[in-house]
């Protein structure tokens, strides 16, 4: 039976509001986030959910997992209070890029500015420290100023400029800019004003670049409600590199010489900017594109040539000189992790003179050894049909790594933690983490323990303090589900379905309300992301955003999926490349032959009403969904999408969709689509969309309108890439849904975050 006689009321919504993850905060206490390891030190702290917020805490790795408050976190909100003048909860304290000096001693970021904290005095820093980068010692901090890189001595005062003759078009030590920020808006986390510097481990030295962007492309981001209280719309310009411009803006590097002054050019062509920011990872950055060796005597570079194609790994003496270690092509892109949003699995061992190197040369991602001296192939030091996800720590003549895939018998997406020994003497990898999990792990500096956070989606997170043997020293916190449990929520449930080709099996998560009945039949939304550097359907409760987020919706009377196809990470490169100049599949049709399999174990999903729903790469794939296959799905809320790729940032585009640009851009562009629209469709987008500018989705709407089609569109005035979050949209969505796919009237109800 369908649910005709449903009626949506204010207390559905609001029960679907309690599991929005800001509200999850505080209904799942125990949860273990942001762990971060004090540079050279056994201590590390982390974010602990509570009944109440949060709490910042601290330990040292030792025989117990005791911990306690990094800081006053009343004191500090005290202190926010009176600086910023705005209401600040000392259990909902929200600070980013910590910097833990010491007790109550900290440097952090908070409403887009840089403080210091010593528990008693809170200081704002002024922009060219924000921005600034610290030499290692301490003494030393590298700003730009004018076009220009400078450093000023931290005991004197004393400032001296490094570079001379930079320009509005040519400029050193600095990035290309993010617009908000210039736009008047929010934009924590953004490129703006940053130095960008690589100090040498003795602070004597330091790579920079300079940026030259003579011809090239930009964007012209309208603002029709300017923060400034204009009533003219006002625009803000800034380098949007698109798939195929030419010339692009370019990064040429320099080594600094602190004590002399001189300054090397480096022996390789400029680096090629293919979005704003800086090819120069920041002091807190995982990508490891460059590191010094430890003696500071030469550093290492990655180098991906346009089209993602081809990689190769230099080493650059202080001279400028540069020579090359590892080189590999291959006919589809080579990617140094699973996933391009990981971190870079290639490392150095210098006092061994091994290079370790990361390639799916194989089929699979595996680890290889080369003499980094020499750059001679020495051996592969793992092999099989499954792959290594991220290379988290090399010493002690071992490399430690998760993998998916390694034992056959269970879900290929979970994680574990293993090691091999560097010399390839292990007879096979050996397994840290046998909880019966998937594990997120972060290691301390020196090697000697790590916290594994593990769990399933029918399991909640644990995360515990582990020796690098493997022996546990015990649990740093669990969390607790039991109120949850007694309201009736239920575990999400894994499953797997026969691919497109009925023999590759796919995997997704199924999420069902609360108040779930069997014996009633339920629409069936898919959630959908589709862009191949992530997975969408989560492992565990860890990756807890896009649960809850499900579990809202759910709550509303329908059944929601998340799946993997054809063409996402974490499987074989074959998988992985069926998205490579194919983004317009998305794996979407895995996703239908997947439902049609649920459908068969589970009568009372109705196929016949099936809505999708995504953002950004999710909003390109769920209106390729309804365009592509309007006999399947009838409903769509579509947000931020990149609805046409030849309007997308060349960085991402060209990886996936490969360059030189061809006739299948055009061919998969949702524009090209339009006339085949049957459904319902609600088109999303902020018109200061950063990331995806808001022109994809209008030349959409303006294809639609010419093949005189019905559609709804939903311009948010000053809002950013992140305006899938905001309640406003959340519950528009909902209401779509509830109207178009259920075939009822929402409730008027509004969602406030806290």
């Amino acid at each position: 039976m369908h649910q005709e006689d449903v009626i949506y009321s204010v207390e559905d919504y609001a029960r679907a509001e309690s599991f929005l993850p800001w509200q999850m905060e505080t209904r799942v206490p125990g949860e273990v986030t942001e762990i971060a390891w004090m540079p050279g030190s056994a201590r590390y702290r982390f974010k602990l959910s509570t009944q109440e917020g949060w709490r910042y805490r601290i330990a040292v790795a030792s025989a117990s997992t005791e911990h306690r408050d990094a800081f006053d976190h009343e004191g500090l909100a005290a202190a926010l209070v009176e600086a910023t003048g705005e209401k600040v909860d000392p259990s909902r304290l929200k600070p980013t890029r910590i910097d833990y000096r010491g007790a109550d001693d900290l440097e952090f970021d908070f409403n887009d500015a840089r403080w210091r904290w010593d528990g008693s005095d809170l200081r704002q820093f002024n922009e060219e420290d924000q921005f600034g980068v610290r030499s290692p010692d301490g003494t030393k901090i590298a700003f730009n100023r004018d076009h220009d890189l400078w450093v000023r001595e931290v005991a004197t005062g004393i400032e001296r400029r490094l570079t001379r003759g930079g320009k509005e078009a040519s400029f050193y030590g600095a990035v290309l800019p993010s617009p908000l920020r210039a736009a008047g808006l929010p934009g924590a986390g953004q490129p703006w004003k940053d130095t960008k510097v690589l100090w040498s481990p003795d602070s004597s030295r330091l790579l920079t670049h300079r940026v030259d962007t003579a011809g090239a492309g930009t964007i012209t981001m309208s603002l029709s409600t300017p923060r400034s209280g204009s009533i003219r719309p006002e625009a803000v310009e800034y380098f949007y590199p698109l798939p195929g411009d030419d010339p692009l803006p370019t990064a040429t590097l320099v080594i600094i010489d602190l004590a002399s002054g001189d300054i090397t050019p480096v022996d390789i062509a400029p680096l090629e900017l293919y979005y704003y920011g800086s090819p120069i990872p920041g002091p807190d950055s995982s990508s490891r594109s460059m590191w010094w060796r430890q003696d500071g005597s030469s550093l290492y570079l990655l180098r991906l040539f346009r089209g993602d194609r081809h990689a190769t790994l230099y080493e650059i003496g202080a001279d400028g000189s540069s020579r090359v270690i590892v080189d590999e092509e291959a006919e589809t892109p080579v990617d140094s992790n699973l996933s391009t949003s990981g971190p870079v699995n290639h490392r150095t061992i210098d006092d061994q003179d091994l290079t370790l190197w990361y390639s799916q040369r194989d089929g699979w991602g595996h680890l290889y050894t080369y003499r980094t001296s020499t750059g001679t192939l020495l051996d592969q030091l793992t092999s099989g049909e499954w792959a290594v996800a991220d290379v988290l720590h090399v010493g002690e003549g071992y490399a430690y790594f998760t993998a998916v895939g390694k034992d056959v018998s269970e879900d290929p997406y979970l994680r574990r933690l293993y090691r091999v020994r560097l010399d390839g003497s292990s007879a096979g990898p050996e397994l840290l983490t046998p909880q019966d999990g998937s594990h997120e792990v972060s290691f301390a500096p020196d090697g000697g323990y790590f916290i594994s956070t593990w769990s399933k989606v029918d399991r909640a997170p644990v995360a515990e303090l582990v020796r690098s043997s493997g022996e546990s020293v015990g649990v740093i916190a669990e969390v607790d589900l039991s109120a949850l449990t007694e309201s009736g929520w239920q575990f999400p449930e894994r499953f797997s379905a026969p691919s497109r080709d009925g023999r590759t099996r796919v995997y997704g998560v199924i999420v069902r309300p609360t108040n779930f009945d069997p014996d009633k039949s339920y629409p069936v939304i898919d959630s959908v992301y589709g862009g191949p550097q992530m997975n969408q359907a989560p492992v565990g409760l860890t990756e807890a955003a896009r649960i809850w987020t499900a579990q809202a919706i759910a709550e509303l009377g329908f059944v929601v999926v998340l799946i993997d196809g054809l063409g996402m990470p974490y499987r074989s490169k074959e998988f992985r490349d069926v998205s490579y100049r194919n983004l317009g599949d998305a794996g979407l049709p895995d996703h239908i032959s997947a439902m049609r399999d649920l459908k068969v174990r589970y009568p009372n999903l109705d196929l016949d009403r099936v809505g999708i729903f995504g953002h950004s790469a999710g909003g390109y794939a769920s209106t390729h969904a309804i365009l592509a296959h309007p006999e399947f799905y009838k409903v769509c809320v579509s947000g931020a999408g990149n609805h046409d790729h030849r309007t997308d940032k060349a960085w991402w585009i060209e990886r996936y969709q490969g360059w030189p640009v061809g006739d299948h851009y055009i061919e998969q562009a949702n524009r090209t689509l339009a006339g085949r629209l049957q459904g319902k469709l609600l088109l999303i987008h902020g018109e200061a969309d950063e990331n995806v500018p808001v022109a994809s989705t209008l030349s959409l709407a303006d294809a639609l309108i010419a093949a005189d089609k019905d559609f709804d569109l939903l311009i948010l005035p000053n809002r950013s890439h992140a305006c899938g979050s905001e309640p406003y949209v959340i519950r528009r969505r909902w209401d779509y849904f509830v109207r178009h796919l259920a075939g009822h009237e929402p409730p008027s109800y509004s969602i406030r975050k806290s």
